[in-house]
């Protein structure tokens, strides 16, 4: 008989235990969803407000500070199988269970699965399933004080439970303290063995390639002889029409291995250098008739990162099928802070986002959580290349039981679960915990108390290697190649040193301004961002305060970062003087963040190869905030959307200051030689020509060229009224002499019109002067209009073509609303 799966997703109940639970609801029974959480539930029975609008977070702190009972009854009668296993994907995160009043264990981690065998519990008749959870928070402090206090940068010890450490708050994010079945359970029926696990590898060969699994079986106690046979298929690409080509095996034992070989594969590729065939790999284990069967998708290609040291450092370079790929990379954070409410649907839209902003990696971050198996899916189908953090970040960890089983626990199953994915380049021990280390002040606090190093340089890359070997290890980000840990101390270059590695650059945002980006010369940015309000619609949509302003009471509890507000104001004003009101502040807000992080990217792009990749700090939000993010947490695109659309744009032409002048870098990231002539002018504001100056240029594929500027074209007679235009006949770059603030923007007439087509409504805007970084706010006049360009310069004279979709036909009137139709002049005109 083969395995059976059915779902237990219905006729759940949650009810407050204990704890400090509001008193109309300490004795009510509310329907509960799986997956799910508490707070989803009791939203659902209108028992709570929306946490994430106005001030109601710190009103449902309470939720974090309850024990949560869920149940319910599931009808079963004997089926013939001699194996019963109850299933969990996923507990958030410390419960008991129990099945008919039977205990079947107790559980601490969100990060991994569980599995109980169930046979003589298991009733003819209705069964209750129990699942009693403990409140989060005073079960962290508990293990704080049981495991000892570690350095940590929130008030919560959220090191001391395995449990997504931003679900406690984080510098942008809602703490909400879930409780819940987050993800699926199921009953799994069974007979005389099942695949416990399956290990997949392709890979390449040449023009071919070989698929290998490692099968784990666990047998029924009533057939440890039984004869077992394995088959492994493979289709796809190339595979000829008459059939898959396949590998069978007799199993002796509990482990099996199987090859198949091809003759002629084709390769995957990352988004931009190439297509993402898949082959479907079919297992199945049988006795005879078919016994348990699973399905992966796999991409052929190779992977490794060059960190052989050169001249100047250390490299960090993503190398592909032994192609060199620069890396334009966004960091990812959960995207709902009540996770089990992310589907597919929602995944794909994001991840959509991410390749429409020319991008091609992900890095998940170690404060978040494990995504679904669908995430890396759709990862593999778009050709985003993903980096998976291991689940620390920012803190030391304890090294003592019972973390440390479950930390190896998650850390197999995960493994094991991602590695057969082709988008999966690098897997890395933790964020910033290296670094914290050194520099944080941890050595005196920690005072000889574990903090994480055994996890990061022994345990993880030791499983890695027994597990998934071709998958490349990282013992962290920032991480400097070469460093070890001997049990005292880090040996080797400092682990954000710029000049080995991956690096981290936060001086900008909190201490110093981000033309300073331009000091560094990085061989790999990890992380780096710069903050902006969401969306307008979003904005308004979450809050309630009249009058809305910077610092009224909702903007500050959706304001997470320490000294936020301060960070913004200083980062502003040597560019753009302070507006007056809400929605003027809002822009310049925005345009700064985007400004700031399309400087810095050009930059980094500038010094390829030395420098060989930029990951932003972030592309998504879990609710609505002022955050890093490029896209908010309504799923709305900000202006920093256009800047990583333009900075990471196939063909760039940028404008960099250089110590002997403006040099103009041409950086071709594609597979075609890009050749013409450079035109290089220097124009007043009202389009008047000063200077000119043609370039022949040549840059081969995946390659860039700098070319020096004239001084007499570079030097400026005028700065607050000329600019440098840098052109080819389709790519554009400027240099503006001064800040804005300081120049002499002029007050363009904006005029605008519309096409509705079968995509949206095409909007044309024409100015008679020199229009910066213009810019359509669209949901403004739509709440799901999105603005497919942005940021947009034009010179007078010029027209821009801009499409809006996802609302159909809008009106050039509204439009041309100074509030939706915005420029930098605004900002500096008065």
């Amino acid at each position: 008989m083969s395995l059976e799966r059915r779902e237990l997703h219905d006729g759940w109940t949650a009810q407050a235990a204990a704890g400090p639970a509001p008193a109309h609801l300490r004795d009510v029974v509310i329907p509960a969803a799986v997956p799910g959480t508490v707070h989803t539930d009791l939203l659902a029975a209108g028992l709570i407000p929306d946490p994430y609008r106005g001030a109601n977070e710190n009103l449902l702190a309470w939720i974090g500070l309850v024990d949560w009972t869920y149940r319910t009854t599931f009808a079963w009668t004997p089926d013939g199988h001699t194996r019963h296993d109850l299933v969990f994907d996923g507990i958030d995160t410390v419960a008991e269970l129990s099945l008919n009043g039977h205990a079947l264990g107790d559980v601490a981690n969100q990060h991994r699965s569980y599995r109980f065998a169930v046979d003589g519990r298991l009733i003819d008749g209705d069964n209750e399933l129990v699942v009693r959870f403990r409140a989060p928070v005073p079960y962290a402090n508990a293990q704080s004080l049981a495991l000892g206090a570690r350095p940590r940068p929130y008030p919560l010890p959220y090191e001391a439970i395995r449990k997504s450490a931003c679900n406690f708050g984080w510098d942008w994010g809602i703490a909400t303290y879930t409780s819940g079945l987050w993800r699926p359970v199921r009953l799994e029926s069974w007979s005389v063995a099942r695949l416990a696990e399956v290990r997949v590898t392709a890979t390449p060969d040449g023009a071919g390639g070989a698929v290998d699994i490692e099968a784990l079986i666990e047998r029924s106690p009533d057939a440890t002889d039984h004869p077992l046979t394995a088959r492994l298929a493979v289709d796809g690409p190339g595979v000829p029409a008459a059939g898959a080509p396949t590998a069978d095996a007799d199993i002796a034992g509990d482990r099996v291995h199987l090859r198949v070989t091809l003759d002629d594969v084709r390769r995957w590729w990352p988004a931009g250098y190439g297509d993402q065939p898949r082959y479907d790999v079919d297992v199945q284990l049988a006795a005879g008739d078919l016994l348990d069967a699973t399905r992966r998708a796999v991409g052929f290609r190779t992977v490794r990162w060059d960190t052989e040291p050169d001249a100047a450092g250390t490299p960090f370079t993503l190398v592909v099928n032994d192609q060199p790929v620069f890396v334009k990379g966004v960091n990812w954070i959960p995207d709902d802070a009540l996770p089990a409410r992310v589907d597919r649907a929602r995944y794909e839209q994001r991840l959509r986002q991410a390749v429409a902003a020319n991008l091609n990696l992900v890095r998940v971050w170690g404060g978040g959580i494990y995504e679904s198996d669908d995430f890396y899916d759709l990862c593999d189908q778009l050709g985003l290349v993903t980096w998976q953090d291991f689940l620390f970040a920012c803190a030391a960890y304890p090294e003592e039981e019972p973390l440390r089983s479950e930390i190896e626990a998650e850390a197999r199953q995960n493994i094991v679960r991602l590695a057969s994915h082709p988008s999966l380049v690098l897997l890395t021990g933790n964020n910033e915990n290296l670094w914290g280390f050194e520099d944080w002040g941890w050595k005196r606090r920690l005072d000889g108390a574990t903090w994480g190093a055994h996890y990061y340089y022994a345990l993880f890359p030791g499983l890695v290697a027994e597990l998934a070997p071709h998958v490349p290890y990282s013992p962290g980000s920032p991480f400097s190649p070469g460093t070890t840990w001997d049990g005292a101390v880090q040996s080797g270059f400092h682990p954000n040193d710029e000049a080995h590695g991956t690096t981290h650059l936060w001086e900008q945002w909190n201490r110093r301004d981000w033309p300073t980006y331009r000091e560094h010369r990085p061989r790999f940015v990890a992380e780096f961002g710069w903050q902006g309000p969401p969306t307008w619609t979003t904005l308004t949509g979450a809050l309630d305060d009249d009058p809305l302003t910077p610092e009224s009471p909702g903007m500050i509890v959706h304001q997470k970062a320490q000294d936020g507000n301060v960070k913004l104001t200083d980062g502003l004003l040597s560019h753009f003087r302070m507006p007056a009101d809400m929605e003027t502040w809002h822009w310049a807000m925005q345009l700064n963040q985007a400004v700031a992080v399309r400087t810095a990217l050009e930059h980094f792009r500038s010094w390829a190869p030395h420098t060989m990749g930029a990951v932003v700090w972030q592309l998504n939000d879990c609710w609505p905030v002022t955050s890093w993010a490029a896209v908010d947490g309504e799923g709305r695109a900000k202006p920093l959307f256009h800047a990583l659309r333009a900075a990471f744009a196939p063909r760039l032409v940028t404008v960099q200051p250089r110590e002997d002048g403006l040099a103009v870098v041409l950086g071709n990231d594609t597979a075609e030689a890009w050749a013409g002539t450079l035109r290089a002018r220097r124009l007043r504001f009202d389009g008047t020509e000063s200077a000119r100056v043609d370039l022949a240029f040549q840059v081969a594929p995946r390659a860039s060229t700098t070319i020096g500027v004239p001084r007499n074209v570079a030097d400026p007679d005028d700065p607050a009224a000329e600019l440098l235009v840098a052109e080819t006949t389709d790519e554009r770059g400027l240099w503006f002499f001064v800040e804005p603030r300081d120049s002499a923007l002029p007050d363009p007439d904006l005029s605008v019109s519309t096409e509705v087509t079968a995509d949206g409504t095409v909007v044309t805007v024409t100015t008679d002067a020199l229009a910066r970084d213009l810019t359509l706010l669209a949901d403004k006049v739509h709440p799901d209009a999105h603005a497919t360009d942005g940021l947009i310069t034009l010179l007078p004279g010029e027209s821009a073509r801009v499409l809006i979709t996802g609302a159909g036909a809008l009106s050039a009137d509204a439009l041309r609303d100074p509030r939706v139709l915005r420029t930098a002049n605004q900002l500096v005109v008065r």
